[in-house]
This record gives C-alpha cells, sequence and structure tokens, in this order.
C-alpha cells in the first residue's frame, strides 16, 4: 500500500497492520507494553491513583514505538489510524495468547521482515 493511501476499512486495516509488525521482535514490543500497560491500568483503578493511568499509556505505547523505531524501522500506525491501531494490539495480542497469531500472519502472506506494500 503506498504510504498516502488511506484505508477506508478495518476489513483493509488489518492485514496492513500485520504487514506493519512482520518483525517477532516489533511483536514482543507490542505485547509487553499492552501487557504491562493492563496491569498498570488495573493497578490504577484498584489503587485509585490516577498518575498510574498515565503510565500505563506511556508504557504500552512507548514498547510498541520502541520496535517500530529500532525493529520494524517504521511510522507506528497509531498516528494515523489511532482507533484501529489500538483496536489491533489487543487483537493481536488475542491471536497470540490464543494461539491463532501465525494462522493470521500466513493468511495474509506475512512473513518474517515482509514489509506492508
Amino acid at each position: 500500500m503506498k504510504q498516502d493511501a488511506r484505508l477506508k476499512t478495518y476489513a483493509e486495516f488489518w492485514p496492513f497492520y500485520l504487514g506493519e509488525h512482520s518483525q517477532a521482535g516489533t511483536r514482543a514490543l507490542h505485547f509487553l507494553g499492552t501487557l504491562l500497560g493492563l496491569g498498570l491500568l488495573a493497578a490504577a483503578l484498584v489503587l485509585w491513583d490516577w498518575r498510574l493511568l498515565a503510565s500505563a499509556l506511556v508504557t504500552g505505547y512507548g514498547f510498541a514505538w520502541l520496535g517500530h523505531a529500532f525493529i520494524e524501522r517504521n511510522r507506528p500506525a497509531t498516528f494515523r489510524y489511532p482507533l484501529w491501531s489500538f483496536l489491533s494490539d489487543f487483537r493481536m495480542l488475542g491471536c497470540w495468547l490464543t494461539g491463532r497469531l501465525s494462522g493470521e500472519l500466513t493468511r495474509y502472506g506475512i512473513t518474517e521482515g515482509d514489509r506492508a506494500p
């Protein structure tokens, strides 16, 4: 997909998103950031400490963006598709936790190191 082309549906976005996360290291940093972010969110709710909520966002996005900057070497989809990207972080994590991520990558022809067209 051309950089300036705008995706119109989530069905178009999901394979693009997976392609932007073709490196296992990028996905691992996403999973780590998302899980730590969820833990901090839970702690914020239990302890009623909203500073932890800010920490959850910084942690979740921070780990993900490190992966994009240093492993994938691309611009996070969050900047162009914030809601779809946020939802897809959880979808990709869910696929990984349930053992379906490999099948999703295969379904869209994404192999280690591929870049989204």
